[in-house]
């Protein structure tokens, strides 16, 4: 199984991005509606190539997660929260989502953050295990905070110390 080679997004990967965000949506992690075109952007004022880990096996980007700071707040700046993980399904369950994880703590730490949060579906139970076994824990869940495709599907925010 080949490693995934993991990098810094750069402007060259917005059109690779953006098209792996659209083939990778799915109502299982996604509270917005289906993209359709004309399609927004991948980078936009809030979120650059500075925000995001790209993976890569064979020189392929394959997947990527995005670290953001959770709030503007200075009191909250010791926090660091990933607000969008995908990977494509032709690499799934080739460690490319571990890869992830384990690159975007590290760049939580190397940026001085004490901490690391993520909100996930309730019922997207493949993601909550694999944040599970990799350190996170559930902090609080948000009963019913959405509904989508007529039913309600509940909110987790977990997290882990860095």
């Amino acid at each position: 199984m080949a490693v995934p080679h993991i990098r810094h997004a750069t402007l060259d990967d917005e059109e690779t991005l953006g098209h792996l965000d659209r083939v990778t949506w799915s109502p299982l992690h996604s509270v917005q509606p289906r993209p359709r075109p004309p399609y927004e952007p991948f980078y936009n004022e809030r979120f650059g190539p500075r925000d995001h880990l790209v993976a890569e096996l064979d020189g392929t980007v394959v997947g990527y997660v995005r670290l953001a700071y959770p709030t503007p707040l200075a009191c909250n700046s010791h926090v660091r929260q990933i607000q969008g993980l995908a990977v494509a399904e032709e690499a799934r369950g080739t460690g490319v989502g571990r890869a992830l994880l384990r690159a975007v703590r590290e760049e939580a730490r190397r940026q001085g953050a004490r901490r690391l949060t993520l909100r996930v579906l309730g019922h997207n139970t493949p993601a909550r295990r694999l944040y599970e076994t990799e350190g996170f824990v559930v902090e609080g869940v948000l009963p019913g905070e959405f509904l989508l495709e007529g039913a309600y599907v509940d909110d987790v925010l977990m997290g882990c110390s860095l």
